[in-house]
């Protein structure tokens, strides 16, 4: 599943095409994906200007002038591309239909916005603007880790008697939002920290230490267009490569990376998912 690097690529590949652009046609091609589509989610988007476009954890929001607001979740292997508009020097040219092409928005500038999603685990939403922070997928969420609430103190406070592994810690939504698999396994390697340390066991000048490790390792990854390892796909089409600066995730059996380690990257489960770390260096 994308994760914050991956969304805020998408974002920003998107608000060229879309901020300041008025929807002349929407066309939604199924009744749902991984929910229900919103009630006459095409009518209502269709002349609707868009105002700006965000990202709050692993969401895109589009900001309408209609005083709703569009949430955009990409799923496992959902893909939003653009097409019709300059990209660097080059004009993508609208491509075939697909089969797999679910909501499809043209914009008055020429633009082509394509959501497609073959596994259907991606989400839409419309709802007022007033109400973004409330909404059911929001109002749960954590602060931004590259946004102000998001420092040392809150994270040392959140850990604080938690008895869960340091891993699952930075992996809840509600702790901070937006941090997935891949970029927990590769903050905790810049940390030094093994992923089976308890949260609440980790000294806090090493917690504080993880806030600027956490933001480090996500604006490397934006600069790269996000990791693509299946689906991942940038608005223009291109591959992320961060993929090729990991240290520990996919990494199994290889040798670490840290200069004077002689240890090699293992594998683990941990609630089900693929933990990658040293055991040598990572404490």
């Amino acid at each position: 599943m994308p994760e914050l690097p991956e969304v805020e690529t998408v974002k920003r590949g998107l608000a060229p095409a879309m901020e300041g652009a008025v929807i002349t046609k929407a066309q939604v091609n199924r009744p749902d994906l991984r929910w229900p589509f919103p009630e006459r989610m095409a009518e209502r988007l269709t002349g609707a200007r868009v105002n700006a476009l965000r990202r709050r954890s692993k969401y895109i929001l589009a900001d309408l002038d209609t005083d709703e607001t569009l949430l955009i979740h990409l799923g496992m292997s959902g893909r939003m591309t653009v097409s019709g508009v300059p990209l660097g020097q080059f004009v993508h040219e609208h491509p075939k239909a697909e089969k797999h092409d679910h909501v499809i928005l043209d914009m008055d500038n020429g633009a082509r916005i394509t959501f497609n999603d073959p596994r259907r685990f991606g989400a839409m939403d419309l709802f007022a603007t007033a109400t973004a922070e409330s909404h059911k997928l929001l109002a749960v969420l954590g602060p931004e880790p590259l946004g102000n609430d998001f420092h040392e103190n809150h994270l040392v406070a959140a850990f604080k008697g938690r008895n869960t592994p340091v891993k699952s810690a930075l992996l809840d939504q509600g702790i901070i939002a937006g941090l997935g698999n891949i970029y927990v396994c590769e903050a905790l390697f810049r940390a030094g920290i093994s992923p089976r340390r308890k949260a609440g066991q980790i000294a806090a000048h090493r917690v504080a230490a993880l806030v600027p490790i956490i933001r480090e390792v996500l604006q490397d990854a934006i600069r790269a267009g996000g990791s693509s390892l299946k689906d991942f796909r940038q608005a223009s089409g291109e591959l992320g490569y961060f993929q090729h600066s990991f240290d520990a995730y996919g990494r199994e059996g290889e040798p670490c990376r840290r200069e004077g380690c002689a240890g090699s990257i293992a594998r683990i489960t941990q609630s089900g998912r693929s933990t990658f770390y040293c055991v040598k260096c990572q404490r």
